[in-house]
């Protein structure tokens, strides 16, 4: 029971990981707020609360701020508190690039940046209210190697995973000392809506796979596993990581490697909070 009685909030939660981690999150004893902007998540919490397990879901459109921030006092409301918020935005799942459409860029980078950046800007107000809480944002493996010439394209989607990545770093460091822990899951290709949506044929499909040291997709549960691990006690030391679930994706992709951090005299200029 890693997060008994912990208040924990998964956006994008009626599917695929969302709905992996909402399931896991329960079973490890968390209260859990459900946010979706599919009405699909009242049955989601209705089987739950069935089930002798406690959870609201409110609907809501990540990338409007009023809803975002609603979610964020609903939850409060209820349960007076929120400790864990895993921020898992759904993403455009076609190949968008710099020179498509206006629209698919704008689609890109609101779902799958902006999203992030709104959950999080509002979990982190009410978690220093309380004194501490936990974050793990959800980016992509696949924006270590940019991408380019994967099944899934490149471009928009990738830009936004990655500034969720470089945005994980600068808010794990700026609010450790205020109690709060974020970090990132960076999952690969996985058997989700999204995917499955991006590769069309079989003969994509296959590719993904051919991708993969492991030779298949991930599943749902597995990312969540990670979640998990990154919202419990058990990842107390770990402060701005963007951790890979990607079957190997990423430590197999050619001129990959850590970034060293860099001293703690570069972070001298984040003692004031953001999101203060």
């Amino acid at each position: 029971m890693k997060l008994k009685n912990k208040v924990a909030i998964v956006t994008g939660g009626v599917s695929g990981i969302g709905l992996a981690t909402v399931r896991l999150f329960s079973d490890e004893g968390a209260i859990v707020v459900l946010a979706d902007s599919s009405g699909e998540g009242y049955t989601v919490a209705a089987e739950l609360v069935r089930e002798g397990r406690e959870a609201t879901f409110v609907l809501t459109d990540l990338t409007k701020e009023s809803d975002v921030r609603y979610l964020i006092e609903a939850a409060v409301e209820r349960y007076g508190r929120v400790d864990v918020l895993f921020a898992n935005p759904g993403t455009a799942s076609y190949p968008a690039r710099p020179g498509d459409a206006e629209e698919q860029r704008a689609s890109s980078m609101d779902a799958g940046l902006s999203a992030v950046f709104l959950t999080d800007k509002y979990a982190i107000r009410q978690m220093m209210k309380q004194g501490g809480g936990v974050i793990v944002n959800n980016a992509a493996s696949l924006t270590a190697a940019g991408g380019a010439g994967g099944p899934m394209g490149g471009g928009s989607p990738f830009a936004a995973k990655g500034g969720v990545v470089n945005m994980t770093r600068s808010l794990g460091v700026t609010y450790a000392k205020e109690g709060i822990r974020i970090n990132a899951v960076c999952p690969g290709y996985v058997e989700t809506p999204a995917p499955a949506l991006a590769a069309g044929s079989g003969a994509e499909r296959l590719r993904m796979e051919e991708a993969l040291p492991l030779g298949r997709l991930g599943r749902p549960e597995e990312v969540a596993r990670a979640v998990l691990f990154l919202a419990s006690d058990d990842a107390s030391f770990i402060i701005g990581a963007s951790v890979p679930v990607d079957g190997g994706y990423a430590a197999s992709s050619p001129g990959m490697a850590v970034t060293p951090p860099a001293p703690a005299a570069a972070f001298a200029h984040a003692a004031t909070p953001y999101f203060a």
